[in-house]
């Protein structure tokens, strides 16, 4: 490139130039000596004159005043190439990677697996095995650094930062890969490794295909001896051979590895060298040809040519070479595509074999002055010339600090600069130099430099779980352990360091030779004066110095030093006072002050003590100064104090050891607020606490706080001391010290304090500070804004602000802290030994199981017991939690503890069953659970999880400042939550720990929970009654007024009297008798006067009627009424009732007892009506207690209009509250044989439901009690909040046992009843045929539940005829819950025994293990196709009523276009009905001129509605195969039983035909007139017929109809497939059959698609109604007639269409095996499992994918799984597929294309205007870059503004503007 260098000098504008041009120049410029075509073999040499004579005459013009050194050019890592064989020298040795010295100052990698093949199977079987193999040797045993080796280049990579890293494999197979066997001659010297160990010699591995190399042992005899100290050759052992012998062509060879052989072996040219298979290594005789000041051209082999740099001429013979002078070389590389080739003359080289011995430089790290340079290369670097005239090298990118300021003019010869040396190259035999300053500069530049103890600054690299990396040299890097972060352990270094922040650290240890450095950021150490120990013999007895305590222990503490130097204090030198517990006050990491005591280095011993003697204090010193020492307590210490007395608002203390008075205020005790006065209830006088801080000290006390928190920043030394060390954008953890109207001010440990204003404090609005902050809660702020002369600052409390970390994380661990503290309080009440309760209650834990008796059951449906093991406990349960359980005092009950109230002494727990009898299920750690409230604390909850019943606890916080919550957002007893396990095993808590998921999957509280609930919301009251009269009225009540009609609402009338007082008429005071259903309030009309009695007064404020004699009653609105009866009566005394108090006219209703109430508002939320009985009653009927008809339930408001009066019973009366609950279908008592609305509360898996009801009793429902007909998934439709019809079976239990079962919950129907009830073992009889669900795998059978309570053995003998099958195949293809028939074999009354069999030929059905992978018995296919066969025949036979099992429960007969054939058997409910209709009518209308009639209708399993398949079946995605769509409305996927019967027969139109003939011939005979219209018509009639036949557009009826069009068009697939569909409709399968097996012979074998378009429709025919059998051989057969492919994929997608997801899987797997290099099969499959939401699987398909498809297709292959994330999946994941191969191919449009489409399609419109201004800055072609301009102007033409669309329009401008600059420059 020189040449290319001085026509375009550095600078200035370039003209470009062409890439191809380019390319050609700089190929020919690599050439160093202007000789490329000699270099090449003849036959090259030829072509190249030709192509480069005319360009060479002109570059040689321009080149001729040139000196040789600017075409000299040295090798770099630009000129290094994937493939490039080259010599190199193991300079390390590292466990997993050799660092090889290449020629010219460069250097390259080996990894561990590029040693050998044989050496990376024993490494791969080492790591199966998870233990070393014997065999196996680490790297420092099979290389030693000096060892010559071949390597080739596997790849140059950009590192991080930005350097290039070589990548070398010394593997044979790769170094050796030019070689073939035919090639191989005797005397070649190679390289090998040791491959395995024969008895008479070795294997080696030379990597050439189809050679198999032995080297024999008598041959490797020398080499053993001498080079081995006489061990054997090991695996993977390093070898140079010479080729002794070469038999079968190559295919065997004799090798010999004698030193002497192999020192004197030359590469002759009998041995047919060529260019292309030329090794590094090999010694040759060579010719000078040509000498220039830097190196040497040589000719070699006859034929070939190559270069000597001066770094490689023999050192005393510089300057002595001539032009044909003869020597000897040594080949260093072979350029694969310019086919230079590199020699050396070193002597070192010329003897194979040999090590080299000089592998380090004494000068290392010196830095030299005024250095000359010697020479300057382009593109490689400068040479310059030491004191000692030795030369030494600098690489280009050490020759300044940047590219930028790089001048190439400072380097010419004689120039000097200042340089350090900064590596040896063993290659080269020279010195390494940089000029850059920072490495001048560096304090170290080695590990060798550096001594332990120093103090040394370094950058902040990464924070890791297990440290802190630091870079302090170039290439040092440190570890600061987590222990040593900080004088305290600190949870979250990231919050302290950032990375590249600058650190000063101490070195703890520094191990050179395995680059090893600790250190240590603890302060203390740091700063420390005091002598280092870093070593046992500096430790002289009565040294003192710092250490850092390693363990403590009961014996004592373990203190370490520097370089891992230990001693131990022992317990009686810990302190002056004794410490019965060393590890309550020392703790890991604490750094102490020691002094030695005494040493033996020989045994590496040392003791210590923290007993520093000082002298002590003269005794004639005045008091005043010795209170004054006393006194030295620093803000910011920690202290231990004693407390003295409780007062009002905190502990009066004393600090030890030197009692000095202080106070600790109640809120500082925790940093939890509910945990403060818990703290100061339980201490008492005497309590002595440990590492409580120092707040601030005034003149009469010191104050203090021992909030975790504080005391953790602190010792952290985190808390800034002043204004001038805080920064905007700091967190600082304080308290609040004051709340204020305008703000808080929160104060900081070291005193300073902030104030957060009102718009900072929370991400809410905030109308009252403190109902958000408490006075002493511990918050995080953010500093926002620092006033350093004013000494202010200004903080935000905002959780937005001051986020510390995951929120989940944060969450768990305020939760821990929390429980930790009660774990403490505990404590404090278990040493209280005057009171057992207190001791008791100290013991008792959430979970714990009790027996108690009920005491009393109080007003509010609580239960309070006693009999507990103490006589005082007070133990508690809530209306929630006795579960709607009948209690009575005196009743044995079994509880659960749900929480301890430790200030109350109180005891809460619950009468669940489910929480009682908890299953002990192994849970898993990070799994989310579904756990229901039962029990609220202030800052967290208690919940149990729903597949267990265990109790789990999670906090209600996530972070310190989050202590508000809106009601909405509040959490309530009974609700459902999502929760994510943290521990998997209760701790001394009795509580599992976890953290509440999204707020969005809490679910609605159970509907009790809502009938407990009172709507706080008064009524919308009217505004013409709320800014009613403000006029005073004399009015009394009884007096008859005259008003006029204002507005009418839904319960009311409002009228307006004279002087404009406000009156209002209730819709109960309107009629006498009120028709039920009418709407009172509409019998009146709005301007019509009316005349009304007086019957009351409501205050306006409180809207309470008012006694007559109260002094407001003048003010109120007044309550008439229009009623006649009322109007008839004189005064007042029948309506003296509104004198009562609501409460007490509610207590007057009895339950049962029947009212007339107005429908006010139906409440959404709440799910109930709203109702009002008179003015001052109202009443709510909970949805559940409206009607029995799903219908209604569904759409209550479409049912009940808003004032119509309803007849409604009374349900209860005793309720406290301010309501009625009513009933408007009948009494709501659940005995036995009711009929009830419920509402699922759990889904329990394989056992049933709970059902919960509006009384609040609960009640469960077998599995076996679910549907008259057993499925699959019997649970699968059921959700909490579902709901369900009822019917109570017993009320015996403390839950209901309840029915769904249709016979039962809707008799009337007679339903068939496919699975009887089985109570009973009486129920059943021996030889019955029964279902049931497996319960589980005993060790002697099968257990089968038949019934809720009835159960049934298989042994093994009867389960299966497969031949033994394997006990661990039970469990898998035996689940719990699987749907089993069995036969009864023999029962056993008195034992209650019952003895079960599921053979074949007992049941006649499948055999259970059919699906399983064992090999069944020969006679088992042949039973499974007859049951199959029976199967279909059954099918058949209950077509005309087949009962639906999901959503329809009706028999539904078929029907025919012109009449329907009989009445439904049984009626549906309404809404079910209802829905049905709906979804047939959308699926498609009768279309009653159509013959082919399209009935929808369910199979017994299917599960999807009909109106979802339509569209399935008409979208073809891109990525499938489009399957072949028929325009006559059959659908393939639907099952046989939705099919229609055949036409009418034909024998009825046969047999009318033949009543009418008669009746003809007694007709009388025909005038000619009528004889001539006849035939007139019959003319017309056979012309329609014509014209109908003719008409294209005419759709067939019939099968004559479609024989003659296959007969004109033979080769439509359409028309084959509508005539399969034509007979598919009538039911005739096998007359489909035959039409699809015509078709396939009929059309011509050169319409391939049309073909296989009858194939696919054949298998969609044999996947719906054929077995398994024949759709396996249909498609064998499709197989061998298509192309295979399409088949499989076709297949595929039929079984996922029919949702045979198993089938579909094992498909794609052979799929995968066969077609594994096709990419379809893989995207394919990919969109399956995408489909299945298995989206871990789908990542695992794309790894397969790329690992088995060319490298070619991987971009394609990426980018198309990335599109179906984005569809199917994870959209961040498909961004950030996108991202990463964008990154590697930044160019590549069509990714960039289908990305923007993506993103369009699924992200934001950010998201799109980010990728689009990427995408324009990109540099690609004019042609390229117009197209995405055109995209992003048309994106925003769209969805943009006219501004934006500018904006676009002058960025292209833009764009084509700065083109054009450039083309003129």
């Amino acid at each position: 490139m020189a040449t290319l260098e001085e026509s375009f000098p550095r600078g200035g504008t370039r003209k470009t130039h062409k890439p191809e041009k380019s390319f050609q120049q700089s190929v020919e410029q690599d050439n160093l000596f202007d000789i490329s075509t000699e270099e090449e073999s003849t036959k090259r040499k030829k072509i190249q004159k030709e192509k480069t004579k005319t360009k060479r005459l002109k570059i040689e013009k321009r080149e001729s005043s040139k000196s040789k050194k600017e075409k000299f050019e040295i090798l770099s890592v630009e000129s290094l190439c994937e493939g490039m064989r080259i010599l190199g020298c193991v300079k390390e040795v590292n466990e997993l990677e050799l660092v090889v010295s290449l020629p010219n100052g460069l250097q390259g990698f080996v990894q561990v697996t590029e040693i050998c093949d044989a050496y990376n199977k024993k490494l791969n079987e080492q790591v199966a095995q998870e233990e070393p193999l014997q065999d196996l040797l680490p790297l420092t045993e099979l290389f030693s650094p000096g060892m010559l080796v071949r390597c080739v280049v596997r790849s140059v990579n950009i590192t991080e930062n930005g350097k290039k890293s070589v990548k070398l494999s010394l593997n044979p197979k790769n170094v050796n890969r030019v070689l073939s066997a035919e090639a191989l001659k005797s005397g070649m010297l190679l390289t090998g490794t040791v491959s395995s160990l024969e008895d008479h010699g070795y294997l080696v591995d030379i990597g050439v295909g189809g050679t198999r190399a032995f080297l024999p042992l008598p041959k490797a005899q020398d080499y053993i001896r001498q080079k081995n100290k006489g061990a054997k050759l090991k695996l993977g052992q390093y070898l140079t051979c010479i080729v002794d012998e070469v038999k079968s062509n190559g295919g065997v060879v004799s090798l010999s590895i004698g030193h002497s052989e192999i020192s004197t072996a030359l590469a002759t040219e009998e041995q047919n060298w060529t260019l292309s298979n030329l090794l590094p290594g090999l010694v040759v005789k060579a010719q000078v040809q040509k000498v220039t000041p830097f190196g040497l051209k040589l000719n070699f082999l006859t034929f070939f040519t190559g270069v000597v740099d001066f770094m490689h001429l023999e050192p005393k013979k510089v300057g002595t070479y001539i032009s044909k002078q003869t020597v000897r070389a040594c080949i260093l590389c072979v350029h694969p595509r310019t086919r230079i080739v590199r020699l050396s003359l070193r002597p070192i080289f010329l003897q194979p074999g040999r090590p080299l011995t000089r592998l380090s430089c004494q000068h290392l790290g010196a830095v030299l002055d005024d250095v000359p340079v010697r020479g300057f290369f382009n593109k490689a670097g400068a040479t310059f010339t030491l004191k000692d005239g030795a030369l030494a090298y600098a690489r280009l990118s050490h020759l300044s600090d940047s590219k930028k300021v790089f001048n190439p003019d400072a380097f010419k010869p004689g120039n000097t600069h200042k340089c350090r040396i900064i590596d040896y190259s063993q290659m080269d035999e020279l010195a390494l130099l940089s000029l850059k300053t920072s490495i001048i500069k560096a304090q170290y530049l080695r590990y060798h430099d550096i001594k332990t103890g120093a103090v040394v600054k370094g950058t902040v690299l990464t924070i890791k779980p297990f440290g802190m990396l630091v870079k302090v040299g170039e290439q040092i890097k440190g570890l600061v352990p987590t222990m040593h972060l900080a004088d305290i352990l600190i949870k979250n270094p990231e919050k302290k360091y950032h990375i590249g922040d600058e650190v000063k650290c101490r070195v703890l240890l520094c191990d050179p030779e395995a680059k090893k450095l600790i250190m240590t950021l603890k302060k203390t150490l740091i700063m420390s004066k005091l002598p280092i120990i870093t070593s046992y013999n500096d430790a002289k007895p009565g040294l003192q110095t710092h250490g850092v305590i390693l363990r403590a222990r009961d014996y004592g503490c373990i203190v370490k030093f520097y370089n891992d130097v230990q001693g131990l204090v022992p317990k009686p030198e810990l302190s002056a006072q004794y410490i019965p517990d060393p590890e309550k006050v020392f703790f890991t990491g604490q750094v102490v002050k020691v002094a030695v005591l005494n040493c033996e280095p020989s045994k590496e011993r040392m003791l210590l003590s923290f007993k520093l003697l000082s002298e002590p204090e003269p005794e004639n010193e005045s008091v005043g100064h010795s209170q004054k020492k006393k006194r030295a307590v620093n803000i910011g210490q920690l202290v231990d104090v004693k407390v003295l007395e409780k007062t009002r608002d905190g502990l009066e203390v004393a600090v030890l050891p030197h009692n000095i008075p202080a106070f600790l205020p109640t809120p500082h005790l925790s940093d939890h607020v509910t945990n403060g006065p818990l703290l100061y209830h339980w201490l008492q006088a005497g309590d002595t606490l440990h590492r409580v801080l120092c707040l601030s000290q005034s003149e009469k006390h010191l104050l203090l706080c021992r909030k975790p928190s504080l005391v953790s920043t602190v010792e952290g030394g985190q808390d800034p001391k002043s204004f001038s060390e805080i920064q905007p954008g700091m967190l600082l953890i304080g308290f609040v010290r004051s709340i204020m109207d305008y703000g808080v001010f929160v104060q900081f440990p070291s005193g300073l304090s902030g104030l957060a204003p009102k718009a900072l404090m929370s991400d809410k609005f905030v109308t009252t500070p403190s109902d958000h902050f408490v006075e002493g809660q511990t918050v995080v702020a953010k500093v926002t804004n620092v006033d350093e002369e004013k000494q202010r600052m200004l903080l935000s409390l905002r959780l937005s602000d001051c986020t510390l970390g995951k929120l989940a994380s944060t969450s768990l661990l305020l939760l821990s802290q929390c429980l930790e503290e009660l774990q403490g309080v505990r404590s404090l009440m278990s040493n209280r030994a005057d009171s057992v309760l207190i001791q008791t209650l100290a013991e008792m834990t959430p979970g714990m199981v009790l027996d108690l008796v009920v005491q009393e059951v109080l007003e509010d449906g609580s239960v309070v017991f006693s009999g507990g093991p103490v006589p005082d406990l007070v133990v508690r349960a809530s209306r929630y939690h006795r579960t709607g359980q009948e209690v009575e005092p005196g009743q044995k009950k079994k509880v659960v503890v749900l929480s301890v109230d430790m200030l109350k002494l109180e005891v809460h727990v619950s009468l669940s069953q489910h929480l009682v009898n908890r299953k002990a299920k192994r849970l898993k750690k990070g799994s989310r659970y579904q756990g229901i409230v039962q029990h609220l604390e202030e800052s967290f909850a208690v919940a149990s999880l729903v597949e267990t019943g265990q109790l789990a606890a999670f906090s209600l916080t996530s972070h310190l400042n989050d202590t508000f919550r809106f009601d909405s957002e509040k959490l309530q007893v009974g609700q459902g939550v999502c929760l994510t396990l943290k521990t998997t095993e209760p701790g001394v808590t009795g509580l599992l720990l976890a953290v509440e998921g999204p707020a969005a999957k809490r679910t609605m509280t159970q509907i009790q929970k809502n009938l407990e609930a009172v709507d706080e919301e008064e009524e919308d009251d009217d505004p013409a009654l709320t800014t009613g009269t403000k006029k005073k009225h004399s009015l009394a009540i009884g007096d008859i007024v005259t008003g006029t009609i204002k507005s009418i609402k839904a319960t009311h009338v409002v009228v307006t009297l004279e002087d404009d007082i406000i009156g209002c008429i209730h819709a109960s005071n309107i009629l006498d008798d009120v028709p039920v259903g009418s709407s009172p309030t509409t019998k009146l009309k709005v301007g019509k006067t009316v005349t009304a009695r007086v019957i009351g007064g409501r205050d306006v404020k409180t809207s309470k009627f008012l006694p007559i004699s109260h002094p407001r009653f003048i003010r109120t609105i007044l309550e008439l009424s229009v009623r006649p009866s009322d109007l008839e009566k004189d005064g007042h005394t029948a309506l003296d009732t509104y004198t009562v108090s609501p409460m007490e006219k509610i207590k007057q209703f009895q339950a049962g007892q029947t009212v007339i109430c107005f429908l006010k508002k139906f409440n959404v939320v709440k799910k109930w009506l709203e109702v009002e009985i008179a003015p001052d009653i109202r009443g709510r009927i909970p949805l559940l207690l409206t009607s029995l008809s799903f219908k209604v339930l569904k759409h209550p408001d479409k049912n009940f209009r808003i004032g119509q009066a309803l007849k409604a019973m009374v349900v209860s009366s005793n309720s406290s509250k301010a309501f009625l609950c009513l009933s408007l279908i009948g009494p709501h008592k659940l005995e036995r044989g009711e009929v009830a609305m419920g509402q699922v509360v759990t889904v329990i898996p394989n056992e049933g439901l709970t059902v919960s009801f509006p009384s609040g009793k609960m009640g469960r429902v077998s599995i076996f009690d679910v549907s008259d007909s057993y499925s699959e998934a019997p649970l699968e439709e059921f959700i909490p909040q579902k709901v369900v019809r009822c019917y109570v079976l017993s009320t015996e239990d403390q839950e209901l046992t309840l029915s769904l079962r249709s016979s039962r919950t809707n008799p009337e129907t007679k339903n068939k009843i496919e699975d009887p009830e089985i109570n009973s073992i009486q129920d059943i009889k021996e030889g019955q045929l029964l279902r049931g669900y497996v319960k589980s795998i005993q060790p002697n059978g099968v257990l089968l539940g038949l019934g809720p309570s009835v159960e049934g053995l298989a042994q093994y003998s009867h389960v299966s005829r497969c031949s033994q099958p394997r006990k661990d195949l039970y469990s898998k293809y035996l689940p719990e819950g699987k749907l089993l028939t069995a036969r009864i074999l023999s029962l056993n009354y008195q034992k209650n025994l019952v003895e079960l069999s599921f053979l074949p030929s007992d049941t006649g059905k499948p055999d259970v293990f059919s699906a399983s992978p064992e090999p069944p018995l020969v006679n088992q296919k042949k039973d499974q196709k007859e049951e199959e066969e029976k199967k279909k025949k059954k099918v058949k036979k209950s077509q005309k009523g087949k009962e639906e099992v999901k959503l329809l429960s009706e028999k539904k007969e078929l029907q025919r276009p012109q009449k329907r054939q009989g009445k439904r058997e049984r009626q549906q409910s309404e809404s079910e009905q209802e829905g049905v209709n709906k979804r047939l009518k959308k699926a498609g209308t009768l279309e009653e001129d159509k013959s082919s009639v399209e009935v929808y209708y369910r199979e017994e399993e299917e599960e999807i509605e009909v109106p979802k398949l339509l569209p399935k079946g008409r979208q073809t995605n891109s990525t499938e195969v489009p399957r072949l769509q028929l325009s006559s409305g059959f659908i393939w996927d639907v099952g046989l039983n939705s099919l229609t019967p055949a036409l009418p027969p034909r024998e009825e139109s046969s047999d009318s035909e033949e009543e009418e003939k008669p009746h003809q011939a007694t007709q009388k005979k025909k005038s000619k007139k009528e004889r001539e219209l006849e035939k007139q018509k019959a003319e017309k009639d056979l012309c329609h017929i014509e014209e109908a036949l003719m008409d294209p557009g005419r759709q067939p009826e019939s099968a004559d109809d479609f024989d003659r069009l296959v007969l004109s068009s033979p080769n439509s697939s359409i028309l084959w497939l509508q005539y399969m569909a034509f007979h598919l409709q009538a039911t005739e399968i096998e007359k489909a059959r035959a039409v699809a097996e015509r078709a396939l012979k009929t059309i011509s074998f050169r319409e391939e698609q049309e073909k296989l378009n009858v194939w696919v429709a054949l298998l969609n025919l044999e996947n719906m109604y054929g077995s398994e059998e024949s759709l396996t051989k249909v498609f064998e057969r499709a197989v061998q007639y298509n192309e295979p492919l399409k088949v499989f994929l076709h297949l595929a997608d039929i079984y996922t269409k029919s949702e045979k997801f198993k089938e579909a899987g094992d498909l794609y797997n052979r799929m995968l095996k066969r077609f594994r290099q096709d990419k379809v099969v893989w995207i394919k499959y990919g969109a399956f499992v995408l489909r299945r939401n298995q989206a871990g699987a789908s990542h695992r398909v794309l790894q397969r994918a790329l690992e088995c498809l060319p490298t070619k297709e991987h971009v394609d292959v990426i980018a198309k799984f990335a599109q179906l994330e984005f569809q199917l999946g994870d959209a961040e994941r498909a961004k950030a597929i996108f991202e990463n191969m964008l990154s590697t191919y930044p160019k590549r449009t069509d990714v960039w294309s289908v990305y923007i489409d993506m993103v369009i399609k699924h992200g934001s419109q950010k998201e799109v205007r980010d990728i689009f201004q990427r995408v324009i800055h990109l540099s690609l072609a004019p042609k390229r870059m117009k197209f995405f301009f055109k995209r992003y102007l048309d994106y925003e033409k769209q969805y943009g503004t006219e501004k934006d669309v500018q904006a676009v329009k002058a960025k292209a401008l833009e764009y084509v503007e700065a083109k054009s600059s450039v083309l003129e420059d």
